[in-house]
Order: structure tokens, then C-alpha cells, then sequence
């Protein structure tokens, strides 16, 4: 038996939950309900759109359409963690700071990528759309928020805590021991997300991806199988990539002399 499919209204009725959240705020007198609205509205334009495109290149299996989707997958995740940062720095460092974002995010996510799809998987063609983009789409998205936690808390532990950073500078200790207790921290933070996530799954929620395989027919056993496999890529994606971010990361706070420059 297929999946069960939804008619239109059908899915409008899925947003009276939008209508309930919104009465709730309304009633808390929490000023969120453009925020809502917006989230919404946004969510549900992005997803026909992808929609779409999706479609047309799962009917014309292309290496340049699948190439070309993974790069802007990329693009939009870098993006975001520019914006999710929020970076309060001085120019030079926020320069150099976004430049090594760029570098551990794509790396992070690429080497996991291919290692998934072309050691686990062992996808053919090597440019299947139908696993490389929403494998990339899990990987890379899971990625942007370990990279973003972890660029966010160790910019604020340097700058808040720059006095212990000096001081140890001071002592004799180079840029990387200096800061190697907020290095830590950050990378605690940057992976507890995905850690949750792994203990919370199969008891406390199904996963997306395993439950729409479920609902499309697919045994369970296998949807299990491939569920496991995706979230240990996720794991190393985010690892890679933080453990990118945070090797290069604390040298924007640094000049060519080693001193502190925020």
C-alpha cells in the first residue's frame, strides 16, 4: 500500500495549529505573532518552491543539477551562520572570522558527504539526486547549527573574557593554549545538539527521514538502517566541520604578533 495522499484542504486544515499558537501568544501577550506568521509563511513557500525544483531535476538526473544544488545548499548554510552569529567584533577580526566559517563548513560537510554516499551508501550513478541532495540537506543543515553554537560561544567567552586570555598571554602561553579552556567549551556546545538528538531518537520521536520512509511503504527495518547510517554521517559532519571551525577560528582574534585584538 502507498502513502495516503493529502489533498489541499486537507493540508490548509494542518494550519489551525499556526491559528492556535498564534491565540495562545495573543493571550500571553507575547509579541511574537508576526514572527509566526512570517515563519509560516516562509516554511511553506521554501518547501513548494524546493518542491519543484526538486522534481525537475529527479526527471532530468544531471552531475551539473546535482552539483549545483549541493553548492547552494553550502552557500545558504554559510549564509546563515554569518547571520545566526551576529558578531559584535571589529572588522578585521569578523573578516577573518567569516572567512574561516566558509572554510570549515564546506569542508566539514563535503568530506562527510562523500564519504557517506560513496563508502556506506555506495550510490550509482555518482551523482543519484535522489540520495546526494537530501543526504546533503540533512548533513549540511545539522552542520550550520554545530558550526554556529560553536562560533557564537567562543567569540563571546574571548571577548567577555578577554582579562584571562592577556593574562596567560602574559605568562608566557601561546594563542592556543590561551584560549584552549573557551575552545572546549565551544566544541561542548557546538555537538550537544546532535547528541540530544541521538539519545532522544526512537524512543522520544521518529526522525523525519525515517518516518517519511515509513509512510512511503518502505520496510521499517530498512528505514531503520538508513536512519542510523544518516545520523552517524550527521555526527561526523558536525564534528568535522566544528573541529575545522575551532582549530582556525581562534587565529581571527590574533595578530601576526600573537597579541589579542579584540
Amino acid at each position: 500500500m502507498g502513502p495516503v495522499d493529502i489533498s489541499l484542504i486537507q493540508l490548509l486544515s494542518a494550519y489551525v495549529f499556526v491559528v492556535a499558537l498564534m491565540f495562545i501568544l495573543r493571550i500571553r501577550r507575547i509579541p511574537r505573532e508576526k514572527e509566526v506568521l512570517v515563519a509560516s509563511i516562509r516554511m511553506t513557500f521554501q518547501l513548494v518552491l524546493a518542491g519543484f525544483v526538486l522534481s525537475y531535476i529527479l526527471d532530468h538526473p544531471s552531475p551539473l543539477y546535482t552539483i549545483l544544488a549541493v553548492l547552494v545548499m553550502e552557500i545558504f548554510a554559510i549564509y546563515n551562520v554569518y547571520k545566526r552569529a551576529r558578531l559584535s567584533l571589529p572588522a578585521r577580526v569578523k573578516k577573518r572570522l567569516e572567512f574561516f566559517i566558509a572554510i570549515s563548513v564546506s569542508t566539514g560537510t563535503l568530506l562527510s558527504l562523500v564519504y557517506f554516499l560513496y563508502v556506506v551508501v555506495k550510490i550509482s550513478p555518482w551523482f543519484d539526486p535522489r540520495y546526494v541532495i537530501p543526504l546533503a540537506g540533512m548533513i549540511i543543515g545539522n552542520s550550520m547549527t554545530g558550526v554556529s553554537l560553536g562560533v557564537k560561544a567562543l567569540s563571546e567567552s574571548i571577548t567577555v573574557q578577554k582579562n584571562i586570555v592577556e593574562m596567560a598571554l602574559m605568562l608566557g602561553a601561546r594563542p592556543k593554549d590561551a584560549v584552549r579552556m573557551f575552545s572546549d567549551k565551544a566544541f561542548d556546545s557546538a555537538i550537544l545538539p546532535t547528541l540530544n538528538s541521538m539519545i532522544g531518537m526512537g524512543i522520544v520521536f521518529l526522525p523525519g527521514m525515517m518516518t517519511g520512509q515509513i509512510l512511503s511503504g518502505t520496510s521499517p527495518i530498512t528505514a531503520i538502517k538508513y536512519q542510523i547510517a544518516i545520523m552517524l554521517g550527521i555526527l561526523g559532519g558536525v564534528t568535522i566541520s566544528v573541529s575545522v571551525f575551532l582549530y582556525l577560528g581562534y587565529k581571527a582574534f590574533f595578530n601576526r604578533e600573537d597579541q589579542l585584538i579584540v
